[in-house]
């Protein structure tokens, strides 16, 4: 019996089958996933319609599941047509989900050309 949220088979196979230093990507349908993934990346796709599954609730489960060394986050820009002057809402919901979970982590932001090569690596 599992003792933590996360009830999605597909998910919990692929998390148990991590190691340490295994990279978990959340993405919203946004995510160029068909283009910007690394060679042994396994989409599991959620989204069944604009709002849900929100990447905050997948991280809820995921964080109930097992020990997490560190979360990143692509870093918006701050400059032309879609620029931000601050951090997106939904970085403070991600700042305290990780406080629900007890976790002592910093959202580490990553350029956006750093973020995709990051996760296109093995």
């Amino acid at each position: 019996m599992l003792k933590h949220q996360l009830t999605h088979p597909q998910i919990n196979a692929i998390l148990g089958q991590a190691g340490h230093h295994s990279a978990i990507l959340i993405a919203d349908g946004n995510y160029p996933a068909s283009s910007k993934k690394g060679p042994n990346a396994k989409i599991v796709s959620l989204n069944l319609m604009p709002g849900v599954v929100t990447c905050n609730q997948v991280l809820q489960a995921v964080l109930s599941a097992m020990p997490i060394e560190k979360i990143s986050t692509m870093m918006y820009e701050t400059d032309g047509p879609y620029a931000l002057t601050e951090d997106p809402p939904v970085w403070q919901a991600y700042r305290d989900t990780i406080k629900e979970a007890q976790l002592e982590l910093a959202l580490e932001p990553i350029e956006k050309w750093e973020f995709y090569k990051a996760v296109a690596t093995d």
